[in-house]
């Protein structure tokens, strides 16, 4: 019996202690070793990265005026809801059409497709610039993967060296469609 007390009381003791310091809580700023350590650290911590939104990723994103194109001066570009490398293309005289993402963020091939409408569609080029938030859209030239921008120079060049190197043969050469464009910023509602 005597034994049966003695032990009782040793697990009530321990339960006692145990619960005495299961109430304090550590803390690693009053511990010395912990504070030595970053100590050396203070002023050198990195902040963490904003994250970035939708538009920030793809800044093409939008909807865009020309002054330049009269047939359509405004259009549209959105993501495609299920593969983040597509955009849509609204507002065009060809109709809504689809361009891949090639060189990120702002560079995308236009295939060779048959729209909504039911045009044919050729091939082309569809560039965003961020620092001046202008787009280029260029239907009718194949897309260059080493420099999409050459869709973009001038084809009376292009017709004029063509012209020279074949003298024989006259080429027809269809000119592309061109479309130049500003971004228009979202608009914030004041109260």
């Amino acid at each position: 019996m005597k034994n049966t007390i003695k032990f009782m009381g040793g697990i009530l003791l321990c339960l006692f202690v145990n619960n005495t310091s299961a109430q304090q809580t550590w803390d690693a700023k009053k511990n010395p070793t912990v504070d030595s350590i970053t100590s050396q650290y203070e002023g050198k911590y990195i902040t963490s990265k904003h994250t970035l939104t939708t538009d920030q990723v793809f800044p093409v994103i939008g909807k865009y005026k020309s002054v330049l194109n009269t047939e359509n001066n405004e259009l549209s570009i959105t993501l495609d809801s299920e593969n983040k490398g597509l955009v849509w293309i609204e507002g065009l005289p060809q109709g809504k059409i689809k361009a891949m993402l090639r060189k990120s963020p702002a560079t995308y091939k236009i295939p060779d497709q048959k729209t909504e409408e039911g045009k044919v569609l050729e091939e082309g080029t569809l560039i965003f610039d961020k620092e001046t938030n202008t787009l280029n859209i260029c239907i009718g030239k194949d897309f260059n993967a080493e420099d999409p921008s050459v869709a973009f120079k001038n084809s009376d060049e292009e017709e004029t060296t063509n012209a020279n190197k074949s003298k024989t043969k006259s080429k027809v050469i269809k000119k592309p469609w061109m479309y130049t464009g500003i971004k228009i910023e979202k608009e914030t509602a004041m109260k």
